[in-house]
């Protein structure tokens, strides 16, 4: 039975709910857009899915003050943890530099010249596979930032088909949702329970990350081969990476910082520094430096800020709905949960039922993190990899339903290798 809900919580749910038809209904602004030149602005606000729950927030904020005044509001606020959407701010503009995307493709393309394949073909299911299995060590929204950068300059903007966009888009997220669970640390639905239950690196490693490993390597060989003759004629291996030179000592100090973030990720005020520090240094050396993305990287934090001021009032509902389920019925539960919610927010949610087994504990993370490639969203990545891709698309918008088809196959490997390995 639900826990009886205060008017503030009635109405927060009611306010996610219509957030979350708005995420799927940014496709048909971006047409208004188009054809409604009168208010364009507007629908071309609305149509940006990354503004979607922080403009939704606003809504609840002001419901609020009205409701139970100033104060409350503001202790509500006030009470809610920014931390996750800066860090992604920070790691994402960090990660998307130049010296670190030159070290990386640097990296893909050694072992891309490894594999006895077309290059092109090499280096799109390095992108699908090692990019994500390195987000366990530099963090998810590190990965999904490199990889959709990588995807979109070689691949994405030499018109490939749609099928191949949105297939690639399913397995890019659903791999580096799961892809992330090798470590303690870089997944951010396991971020949420690892002190509390006392999962360490070994622990991860030995009950989810062989199994993600190898879930995540199968879903980038099937869609690779399926799709290798048009990747081979459409991939560009070389595109943006061979027009610039990086020294040696640049490249160390941009992975410096990056390695401090990663270390720092829970101590908003230390990474924050070290970003502004980092801001600094970008300025002074320029002629190493691209356009850093402060746009796309603050349109995320507004969305996950978003999430977080919406998601703080789900509680009364969600894990009302986890307690009392058998481990088997939880982990497709929290599969499904994951979808309309945030596997960050499922995971916390869960980490605050006292007294649950090792069995729930798997099962929820395991959900968790299986359905992270759902929807947009599902995991906090999600977000960074649309806003970099979404340009390649038809009306610069994905659409939701098409993402959820493409993420289907994928998870289902994903359900494989979490419930029978």
């Amino acid at each position: 039975m639900l826990a009886a809900a205060t008017t503030p919580e009635i109405l927060a749910t009611l306010i996610f709910a219509i957030a979350l038809l708005h995420t799927f209904s940014t496709k048909y602004f971006a047409e208004l857009a188009h054809t409604n030149s009168r208010h364009a602005g507007l629908w071309h606000l609305l149509a940006e899915v990354e503004v979607v729950f922080g403009f939704w927030a606003f809504v609840l904020v002001a419901a609020l003050l009205v409701i139970t005044g100033k104060d409350a509001a503001v202790h509500y606020m006030e009470g809610r943890n920014f931390t996750e959407p800066a860090f992604v701010f920070v790691i994402m503009v960090i990660a998307a530099s130049r010296p670190i995307l030159f070290t990386v493709i640097n990296l893909v393309r050694l072992i891309a010249s490894m594999i006895p394949v077309n290059r092109s073909v090499a280096v799109f299911f390095l992108c699908l596979s090692l990019v994500p299995l390195l987000g366990s060590f530099i963090t998810e929204p590190a990965a999904m930032t490199l990889a959709a950068l990588m995807l979109r300059d070689r691949y994405f903007q030499y018109e490939i088909s749609n099928r191949l966009k949105y297939a690639t888009l399913g397995v890019l997220f659903v791999n580096i949702s799961i892809g992330g669970t090798l470590t303690h640390f870089a997944a951010p639905p396991v971020l949420m329970v690892a002190a509390k239950w006392q999962w360490d690196s070994l622990f991860m490693l030995s009950h989810f990350g062989w199994k993600a490993a190898i879930a995540v390597l199968f879903n980038a060989i099937v869609l690779t081969w399926f799709f290798r003759k048009e990747l081979a004629e459409k991939g560009r291996v070389e595109a943006g990476s061979g027009a610039f030179q990086m020294p040696i000592p640049v490249a160390a100090i941009h992975i410096t910082f990056l390695v401090g973030v990663v270390v720092f990720a829970h101590h908003a005020v230390v990474f924050m520094g070290l970003f502004l520090l980092f801001l600094g240094y970008t300025e002074a050396y320029k002629t190493h430096q691209d356009r850093l993305i402060l746009r796309e990287g603050l349109l995320v934090a507004f969305f996950l800020a978003g999430l977080v001021v919406l998601g703080g009032l789900q509680q009364w509902w969600l894990q009302q709905t986890l307690l009392g389920v058998e481990p088997n019925v939880l982990y497709f539960l929290a599969t499904g949960l994951t979808a309309i919610t945030d596997n960050a927010a499922l995971t916390y949610l869960a980490s605050l039922v006292e007294g649950v087994s090792p069995e729930f504990q798997y099962a929820v993370v395991a959900g968790a993190v299986t359905g992270g490639g759902l929807t947009i969203i599902a995991n906090a990545p999600n977000p960074a990899g649309a806003s970099i891709l979404k340009s390649c698309f038809d009306d610069e918008a994905i659409s939701p339903l098409g993402l959820l088809m493409s993420a289907l196959p994928p998870t289902f490997i994903a359900i494989i290798a979490f419930k029978v390995l």
